[in-house]
């Protein structure tokens, strides 16, 4: 079978970032055989930096079964709103271009955000006459919306239009959450029957007793230090000033020290609250590759989750918890809704309200205080439970199904 997946931030090999589609295409291959043409923008979601030299396509082959096609995108995309529109109908017409060069296909597969690229799988998939599956890993433009990104009517009309366009000409519907498939058949009942859930889920092989946890704590002299530390996106929505406020109510203990690794168009705002508040006990780190995250995982004793108070983030599961949860560590949340209900009902960590920076406080002040056994328990709890429920391979393998009975079909 012969699948294109349109995946604007499909990873390059060990790169820092969310892997669902670099872990699902590697199954694909090796379980279904099937051969996949991953068609991709060339700027790094995180770091709005070029991947590739700026060329009109680049193509590199995976393996066997896959090909990895960038093609050109603006690089303004993390400058602001309008860059980022842009770089999303960039990626969009250019994938387009590419796509219609591509052999013969069975099926095509869209993976949002952005919703725009859903112009690319409509136009290519009646030119040619193939099925689409379109993933939603986000609700938009309900997420920009709620983060207050986007407000322009004409814009979120065009967009709410484009959104109930994909729903009806897609074969199926795939969705990360529950939440996510209930808000959908909510405000399009048509489509009830029409929607399957595959969740996120971890990755069981960045699970190492091989890691380097101990000389990560040396290099950065976190020995002494109880580390609270938050890996990803430094954007509008992880909201990632929580932890700078917080940081600075501890600013007078020298024994707990807050890390944020990863990159976004906020970095360098929350770097001048940093150096405003003369802060020492808050430390930025630039993003980690794949390979490696699993040794800076392992070093330091609590992970975070934050994302701005919105219901929209209620509906959703981010995959670094699941990542945190394989490499037994114990995780601070500011996410309501099912994130939250994950949390609790696994006994992996604990919860805050998001926003409220008091009971933020509170939660660190818990965290210092568990004993380190009952930290261990923590993690031992949310490794336990995500390998019943959330195992990737068991989720690429539910896929397969899907994607069998929509070309069967």
């Amino acid at each position: 079978m012969k699948i294109i997946l349109f995946h604007q931030y499909f990873l390059g090999k060990n790169d820092p970032g969310g892997s669902r589609w670099n872990e699902f295409t590697s199954f694909f291959s090796k379980k279904a055989g099937f051969t996949m043409d991953v068609v991709a923008g060339n700027i790094h979601y995180a770091t709005g930096k070029k991947i590739l030299p700026n060329t009109w396509l680049n193509t590199e082959t995976i393996d066997k079964n896959i090909t990895l096609h960038r093609t050109w995108t603006y690089s303004g995309y993390n400058s602001n709103f309008i860059g980022r529109v842009i770089g999303y109908l960039s990626y969009t017409f250019s994938a387009l271009i590419k796509s219609l060069m591509l052999k013969k296909t069975d099926l095509i597969i869209i993976t949002s955000p952005s919703i725009f690229v859903g112009i690319s799988a409509i136009t290519l998939s009646k030119i040619k006459s193939i099925p689409f599956v379109l993933e939603v890993r986000d609700l938009w433009p309900e997420s920009a919306v709620a983060t207050g990104v986007l407000n322009n009517k004409i814009l979120l009309n065009i967009l709410y239009w484009l959104e109930y366009r994909l729903y009806k000409y897609s074969k199926k519907i795939v969705v990360l959450t529950p939440a996510f498939k209930e808000n959908i058949e909510k405000r399009f009942p048509e489509f009830i029957g029409k929607i399957e859930i595959i969740t996120n889920g971890a990755d069981f092989s960045i699970m190492s007793e091989n890691n380097k946890a101990i000389q990560i704590r040396e290099k950065y002299n976190w020995q002494e230090k109880k580390v609270f530390a938050y890996f990803g996106a430094h954007g509008v929505a992880n909201d990632l000033m929580q932890v700078v406020e917080v940081a600075n109510s501890f600013k007078n203990d020298d024994n707990i020290h807050f890390v944020l690794i990863g990159d976004g168009m906020q970095k360098k705002m929350l770097k001048d609250k940093v150096n405003e508040y003369g802060l020492n006990n808050i430390e930025f780190i630039d993003s980690v590759p794949k390979n490696e995250v699993v040794d800076y995982i392992n070093a330091v004793d609590i992970c975070m989750a934050i994302l701005k108070k919105t219901d929209t983030f209620k509906t959703v599961y981010p995959n670094k918890v699941f990542d945190y949860m394989s490499c037994k560590k114990p995780t601070l949340v500011t996410i309501d809704g099912i994130t939250r209900d994950l949390i609790e009902t696994s006994q992996c960590g604990l919860y805050s309200e998001p926003e409220n920076l008091e009971e933020f406080k509170i939660v660190v002040n818990k965290f210092i205080n568990i004993k380190d056994e009952e930290l261990s328990k923590f993690g031992e709890n949310g490794f336990k439970y995500v390998k019943e429920h959330f195992d990737r391979e068991k989720l690429a393998e539910r896929y397969i199904e899907v994607i069998e009975k929509v070309v069967n079909a």
